[in-house]
């Protein structure tokens, strides 16, 4: 009897660490109780959403947050995963949904697949993601790529063209300066001739004068 107390004491402990260090684990923003993980509804986006959840969360539900996309290897290290919520969000079809693509492709709940929807770009809107080939999401990465792209080369060109009106200011400002130092030094020899031409106008009248 003593034996059997002991064994179970030891059981319980067991048993209360491991929800410990599940507890523990879980993330601030959401709440966990017996393997469900609810992070619904908290303004999550896809940099403020947590890197990690209990290894042993059976449920998780991202619904209705502000999601585009999840990180790639999120929901692999969940074994014990049988359920992810994650309608409600503004998934982006691109190529930062690949992964879930993938992931929502191996699960066998058809109503999880259905309830994830593309809300942009706009011609894929509406669209469910796992019913979307992996061609139209390149597709719509080859379109973004294009855009930036074409924003890389406006940005380049209105650089360009910012350097070309500096470079002309300056190149304006320093024929200016010329022009202005050419005239004080045409000035100050026009006044100096004056002068010159008045001193000897003066020394010549001296000269005069003792010669009378």
């Amino acid at each position: 009897m003593w034996c059997f107390a002991l064994v179970l004491k030891v059981v319980l402990s067991l048993l209360g660490s491991e929800m410990t260090v599940a507890q523990l684990s879980c993330p601030e923003v959401c709440s966990c109780v017996a393997g469900v993980v609810d992070c619904s509804k908290r303004g999550l986006t896809t940099a403020s959403l947590p890197s990690s959840f209990p290894s042993s969360t059976t449920e998780l539900h991202l619904n209705d947050n502000h999601l585009t996309a999840l990180p790639n290897g999120l929901l692999d290290s969940l074994p014990a995963l049988r359920l992810a919520a994650l309608h409600g969000n503004p998934w982006s079809c691109d190529c930062g949904i690949l992964y879930l693509r993938g992931w929502l492709l191996k699960q066998r709940d058809n109503n999880s697949i259905r309830n994830v929807s593309c809300s942009s770009p706009a011609h894929l809107r509406g669209r469910v993601l796992a019913y979307l080939s992996e061609h139209e999401l390149l597709e719509s990465c080859r379109y973004w790529l294009c855009n930036l792209a074409l924003a890389s080369q406006i940005s380049l060109f209105i650089f360009i063209m910012v350097q070309v009106l500096l470079l002309a200011s300056v190149i304006l400002f320093l024929r200016r300066f010329e022009l202005l130092t050419q005239e004080a030094r045409r000035t100050a020899a026009e006044s100096f001739t004056a002068e010159d031409d008045a001193t000897r106008s003066d020394e010549y009248a001296i000269s005069k004068d003792r010669r009378l």
